[in-house]
This record gives C-alpha cells, sequence and structure tokens, in this order.
C-alpha cells in the first residue's frame, strides 16, 4: 500500500458517529439516569412576580410519609449566590440569584423551597402542601422605563456598556442626512426538545459527590459547585450524557443544579430533578428582549460616516452565569461587515420582573444584526438606491483585511481575522437568481399578490480560546481515544473530531472514539459555547494526532530497522513510502510494544499517547448573507415564507453535512423569533407564555426547505486549518432579512420596527394603506 491511499476526512460528509446510540434508541439522557435509593426533587416557585416572603411554612409537607426533606432559604442560607461565568462586571454581583429565594421573590418561577419524596409524584403532592405567604409588591416590566428599586436601595439598571471609537459628533455635524429609528426585538429563548435535569450523588467511601446531566460547562460548574460546598474539584466530579438540545440555554449553573447536589451530600442518597415543560418555561434562561434606539450619519451616496446607538437590555429578575455577555456581545458586533468610520454605543442592563435572561444562539448578534440591517435598509430608502446597493457601499474590502475594530468583547480584541465579503454577497444573489426573482415578483404583484425579498448580513465570531486540551491514547487493541474537555450539545462533537485525529494520525475513522464532558477523564476544559469547539478543540487534535503519529512511526522505524521518513501510517497499518512489499506494523502492535513490559519501553512513561493544548488571544470571524423571500395573506395577516438562502463563509468545512445541518437548524429557531415566539406578560408580571398552546414555535411547516450555499474563500490565519465556527449563522441574520423582506412586499419602507412580526402587526399595517 502506497501513502497516496490515504484517507483525506477532514471536508468529506462522513456520517455522524453520534447517531448510532441514539438512532437503536441507546440514548443517555438525564432522565435515563438512575442510582438505588434514589429520592426526587421538586421546587416549589413563586406565583408572584415580585414580592416580600412573609413565610414559608414546611410542616404540611413535612407530616407526608414518603417525603425526607424540605428546604427553604433558612436552610441553605451558607451557600453564596451563583457566580458569574463570563463578562463579569463587578458591579453586577448584588444582582446575583441565590438558590432558593432570601427575602424577594422577582419573578413567577423563582425558587422558594424544596422537597425531596421517594418517588416524582409523590414529591409533586408534597410541594403542594408548602405554605408560602407572599406580600404582593409593584412590578418592573418595561427596562426602557424609569430607574426604579431592586432591593436594598440598589436601582434596577445594574450597568451600562459604553463602546466606541472615533469622531462620532463630528461626523454627525457634517452629515449630509442623519436616519435614526427606534426598533426593538421580543423575549424568546431556547426550547430544547429535553428540558433540564440533574442527578447529584455523593459516594461516602471515597468522599466523592458527582452530578449528572451536565452540559455545555462542565468543568467549569464543576469548580463552581466545589467552591460554592467548600471542596475541592478533585473530588467533585460531573458527567455529561447525550443532550436533546443546548442552544445556550442548557447547561448553565443553574440554582437547581446546586440543590440537588447540595442534597445528595446532606441526605446521603442519590437526588434526581427532571424539569417539566411549563417549569423550563418560566425558570429557563430567557433572552434577546431589547430595545435599540438608533442613528446614522450618511453622506449623500449611501455611505455611512458614523453609528449612535443606545439600547436597553431586559435582563429579568436576576444576573444569571452570563453577567453582561449578551448585551456586550449587542454593543461590540453591531458593525457588522461595514466600514464605520466612527461608533458609540450605549447600552444600559435594566432588570425586571420577569425570568432572568443569559444567552441563546447568537446572542447579541441577532438582536444587533436586526438593528444594523434596518438601518442599512433605511438608509437605502432615504437615498433612493437599492438595499444590495448600501451594502455594496460600506462593506469592507478584502484588501482591508484584517480589520481591527478598537472595540473588545468576551475578553478578546475584535480583529476581523480574513473576509471576502463583496464576494460571498454576489454568491448568495447568484444563488437565489436575484435577477429571475425580482422579475418575478414584479410579475406576481401585478396579479395582487403581496410578495417580497430581503437581504441581510452579518458577521460571526467563533473559536473563543483561551485554550483546549486534548489527549489521543491508541490501545493495544489498535482502538484511539481522543479525550478533550469540549462539550457536546448535539453539533457533533465525536464526528468532527474523529475527523481531524483519523486523518492527521493516519487511523480509520471508524476506529476513532471522542470522549467528552466527563471531567474525571480530563483536568481541565472550557466547553461548548461561542462556537468555539470546532476551532480550538479542532486545532489542539490535529496537534495531538501528530505528535502521536511522530511517536508512532518513531517507534516503528527502530523496530522495523527502517528510518522515520521512509513510512507512513494508513489506515492504522504502518507502510513504507515507496509502496515497496515487506513487513508491516499496525498500531496496535506499536501500541503493545509501547506498554509496560513491551520491548521498546525506556524511560519515558509507557503507552502510545499524544497530548497538546491549543491557545489563541483571538477569536476568528465567519461571516454570511441572508437572503428571504416571504409572501403576505391580505385577509388574515398571516407571513409565509415561501424561500430561504444562508450564505456562509467558515473558512473551512470539516463536514459539510454538519454545517448543513447547523445552518437550517438554526434558520428554523430564527424564523421562530421573527415570526412566532415570544415571552408575554400581564401587568401582574404573570407569565402569558407557560404552554404550547401560547408559546408558538414554528413547524416544518412554517420552515421551509433551507438552501445553503458553504463558502471556503476565507480560511482563518489564526490556526493552520482555517476553521471558524458554523454554530450561529444561521440564526443570526433571519429576523433582519425576514424584516426587509415583509417591508418589500408590504411597499411600506421601514414598516418592521420590532420582531417577533404578528399577523395582527400586518393587518394594521395593511389597514394603514387603505
Amino acid at each position: 500500500m502506497s501513502a497516496a491511499a490515504k484517507a483525506t476526512l477532514v471536508g468529506k460528509s462522513v456520517l455522524r458517529k453520534e447517531d448510532g446510540p441514539l438512532l437503536r434508541g441507546q440514548g443517555k439522557f438525564a432522565a435515563d439516569i438512575n442510582f438505588p435509593n434514589q429520592l426526587y426533587m421538586r421546587v416549589v416557585r413563586s406565583t408572584y412576580a415580585h414580592g416580600n416572603i412573609v413565610s414559608v411554612d414546611l410542616a404540611p409537607a413535612l407530616a407526608i410519609p414518603g417525603v425526607v426533606a424540605a428546604w427553604s432559604f433558612a436552610d441553605v442560607s451558607e451557600i453564596p449566590p451563583i457566580d458569574f461565568r463570563l463578562t463579569r462586571l463587578e458591579q453586577l454581583a448584588a444582582y446575583r440569584q441565590t438558590i432558593l429565594a432570601k427575602d424577594k421573590v422577582r419573578y413567577v418561577g423563582d425558587p422558594v423551597a424544596v422537597v425531596f419524596a421517594e418517588d416524582p409524584y409523590l414529591a409533586e403532592d408534597a410541594a403542594e402542601h408548602v405554605d408560602v405567604e407572599i406580600e404582593e409588591l409593584p412590578v418592573i416590566l418595561q427596562a426602557d422605563g424609569e430607574v426604579g428599586e431592586f432591593r436594598d436601595g440598589l436601582p434596577t439598571e445594574t450597568a451600562l456598556i459604553e463602546k466606541g471609537y472615533g469622531d462620532v459628533d463630528g461626523a454627525f455635524a457634517k452629515a449630509h442626512a442623519v436616519v435614526s429609528l427606534s426598533l426593538s426585538i421580543g423575549r424568546h429563548s431556547g426550547v430544547p426538545l429535553e428540558t433540564r435535569g440533574a442527578i447529584g450523588r455523593y459516594i461516602a467511601e471515597t468522599d466523592m459527590l458527582e452530578m449528572y446531566g451536565a452540559a455545555k460547562v462542565p468543568h467549569w460548574n464543576r469548580d463552581q459547585l466545589a467552591k460554592m460546598f467548600g471542596r475541592t474539584a478533585a473530588n467533585t466530579n460531573l458527567f455529561e450524557g447525550h443532550v436533546g438540545g443546548g442552544f445556550g440555554i442548557r447547561g448553565e449553573m443553574y440554582p437547581e443544579d446546586v440543590l440537588v447536589c447540595l442534597a445528595a451530600l446532606r441526605l446521603g442518597r442519590p437526588v434526581k430533578w427532571i424539569e417539566d415543560r411549563r417549569e423550563h418555561l418560566i425558570a429557563a434562561n430567557h433572552s434577546r428582549q431589547q430595545t435599540h434606539h438608533i442613528r446614522a450619519a450618511i453622506n449623500r451616496d449611501g455611505n455611512i460616516l458614523a453609528i449612535d446607538n443606545e439600547f436597553f437590555h431586559d435582563q429579568g429578575g436576576y444576573m444569571r452565569t452570563h453577567a453582561a455577555t449578551v448585551p456586550d456581545l449587542a454593543a461590540a458586533m453591531l458593525p457588522g461587515p461595514y466600514r464605520i468610520p466612527a461608533y458609540r454605543v450605549l447600552g444600559h442592563i435594566r432588570l425586571t420582573n420577569k425570568t432572568p435572561g443569559g444567552t441563546y444562539r447568537a446572542p447579541g448578534r441577532y438582536e444587533s444584526t436586526f438593528v444594523r440591517e434596518r438601518l442599512l435598509d433605511a438608509v437605502a430608502a432615504r437615498v433612493g438606491i437599492s438595499g444590495v446597493e448600501v451594502r455594496r457601499r460600506n462593506l469592507i474590502a478584502t484588501s482591508e483585511m484584517p480589520v481591527t475594530r478598537a472595540l473588545e468583547t468576551l475578553g478578546t480584541d475584535i480583529v476581523l481575522d480574513s473576509g471576502d465579503y463583496p464576494k460571498l454577497l454576489d454568491k448568495a444573489l447568484n444563488g437565489i437568481g436575484w435577477d429571475d426573482l425580482q422579475t418575478q415578483i414584479t410579475s406576481r404583484r401585478k396579479a395582487g399578490e403581496l410578495v417580497g425579498s430581503g437581504v441581510a448580513m452579518f458577521v460571526e465570531k467563533s473559536g473563543l480560546g483561551p485554550f483546549d486540551d486534548v489527549r489521543i491514547n491508541v490501545g493495544t487493541d489498535g482502538l484511539v481515544e481522543v479525550v478533550t474537555g469540549a462539550a457536546s450539545v448535539g453539533q457533533g462533537v465525536e464526528t468532527v473530531i474523529a475527523q481531524i485525529c483519523a486523518e492527521k494520525l493516519g487511523a480509520s475513522y471508524d476506529n476513532v472514539s471522542v470522549i467528552h464532558g466527563q471531567t474525571n477523564r480530563i483536568a481541565r476544559g472550557l466547553g461548548a459555547f461561542a462556537s468555539r469547539v470546532s476551532v480550538m478543540t479542532g486545532e489542539a487534535t490535529r496537534q495531538a494526532a501528530l505528535k502521536l503519529r511522530d511517536k508512532a512511526l518513531a517507534a516503528a522505524a527502530e523496530l522495523m530497522q527502517l528510518t522515520t521518513d521512509q513510512l507512513d501510517i494508513v489506515d492504522g497499518e504502518i507502510v513504507r513510502l515507496d509502496g515497496s512489499t515487506g513487513p508491516s506494523m499496525t498500531l496496535a502492535e506499536i501500541a503493545k510494544a509501547l506498554e509496560p513490559g513491551g520491548n521498546l519501553v525506556g524511560d519515558s512513561e509507557p503507552g502510545l499517547f499524544a497530548e497538546a493544548s491549543f491557545e489563541s488571544k483571538h477569536m476568528t470571524y465567519p461571516y454570511g448573507v441572508h437572503v428571504a423571500v416571504v409572501s403576505l395573506a391580505r385577509d388574515t395577516g398571516g407571513i409565509s415564507v415561501e424561500r430561504y438562502l444562508v450564505a456562509y463563509d467558515i473558512g473551512k468545512a470539516i463536514n459539510p453535512m454538519l454545517v448543513d445541518g447547523q445552518i437550517v437548524g438554526g434558520v428554523a429557531q430564527g424564523i421562530g423569533g421573527a415570526l412566532y415566539e415570544e415571552f408575554t406578560y400581564d401587568d401582574r408580571g404573570e407569565p402569558l407564555a407557560v404552554t404550547f398552546a401560547d408559546y408558538l414555535m414554528p413547524t416544518a411547516r412554517e420552515v421551509p426547505d433551507v438552501e445553503v450555499i458553504i463558502s471556503e474563500d476565507a480560511p482563518s490565519p489564526l490556526n493552520p486549518m482555517g476553521l471558524k465556527g458554523a454554530g450561529e449563522g444561521g440564526t443570526n441574520a433571519v429576523g433582519a432579512a425576514i424584516a426587509a423582506a415583509i417591508d418589500d412586499a408590504l411597499g411600506q419602507p421601514g414598516a418592521i420596527t420590532q420582531l417577533p412580526v404578528s399577523p395582527q402587526r400586518i393587518k394594521a399595517l395593511l389597514n394603514s394603506k387603505m
């Protein structure tokens, strides 16, 4: 066999490794995990949006046979509030959430007490017997209203986000025109098929605390639990199983995670908690809700001279683990792919009596892309040019790359690493047949139809550092195991990491397994968020695989009495580069030779393994174009998305099939936020969307067949494979593109100023034209 036969796996749409167990019904989700003698936890939640806790009487619940324990804040007062994971601002610390409400409740769903019982039904019944007396207080439901009092004299405005560069005031002073808009994005969030769940277990013999059901950031959550309980990371372990959807909302540290682990420690029995759907809709992180007041200074040709933006971010009742992440990203990423000579932004983080907020797929970017692209469309209308043309005139040229924004977010400076934005715009327009499409739309309008098209562009961020570690080991059976501190939330981690490892090492793809989300297997890890895994874990895997390859070849060369430059590894077998016949070896045989007692064990640690860490100070910046075609029903105001195209440049696609799936799924979620999904409240702060009858989500009927163009024109210079992340681009610009298409269908530039767009809103706009 010659080296020419070596398989190329990176860039191929190989089948997912994750799918086998799921298709066979062998998935291990949180609800599937059980231990002997386990207890079940039920949370008693506030039915008031805001109020003083007068009393919590646990006695009626404790009197029920089979109820083992019940707690209110007094029973857990020594446990500190849940801390921040990202974008820490010290002034936010006073607004963190305790694991049970201390003196006040601040949203419907706020945990007030917990009960532990022998079975889940008994726990639910017992929770209803906990007598909670609350003195109702006035609620704050508008983040852009007057600043009120949160508690103990602390204001509802927790912090300001201020960023900018250039002479903004000077640009407005000399502008040909100023375009101003007020825009808002509704409150919605990830609603995964699998709700949250956690199982705590304490093993007294080894003093080991375990939590099952972890996701997203197992190592960070492990460290926080250990810190909160006065333990060490060495005797605390978290285990990730299968995850039925993550989307940013799953896997953060919530009160329930701490409570099940605390109960396991105190009660000496495993404790299980599985969230029901109503709990999820009122207690898991919400996201998105922002109001922006933005203006642009432009010249007579529609070129932007400066942008000035002030916005209000509705954080809900507490600051959770994300701290200021979402508004900070909104502020930092708003300029997008455009040449913005001067920029200023002021973001107000406000607390309201709603479910606390966190991240949701493309956090801060879904919001800021909608705002920026609406602004571009308004500029086009003001100057009298098309939406496509105004974007062409303002796009950053390829010759300008890399571009330093003089902005920072997530602890990194924003440096747009690579990109050919005009080329991708052309690919998108050609892909959807833009010119023919406009002819068809004109014809349909003459026939009385309300139909329109819209374009939106964006820059994403991905590959957040600062590090990722990987260890690869080859067993004596020839099987290759990759252990990483990354996590899987359904994005195909096992598949893409196996592809990289198999190609660079020379192993068979089928023989590579990937272990993730198990804190007992690797000392540190950052998990899966910010579209970081392909870039960070992927590069660490490449480095470790090459180290392992060199180690294996050196061992084989010694055993075969050849030089390493005469050998290669193909499909797990060491072969001669010249293709000549003769003795050969397998990776399994090399591993045996390097095991204790083998004939190659020297002073070094035995075994065929290698480790590598990849560090990066800067993120990578993929970018994309969305094109939407919508039609409107005159009689009902119904909105139908007829066509949708996404062109996305991610530098290098490890597995194009997975990228395609990520984009299509992201579009579906973006359509939900643009047209259907919204958490609404009445005047008392009572949530009005607590079931799927009220919280509407798009189905296969509402989501068109998404057309996808995966572009690789701008590999990142920040890693050898040129990788950029792919997970969030499908969501990013959906609201913006659909809004532009609706404007076009109505023949009313600037008509859509808020998301989601309801049929009632369309009817009102149609009636206003009569």
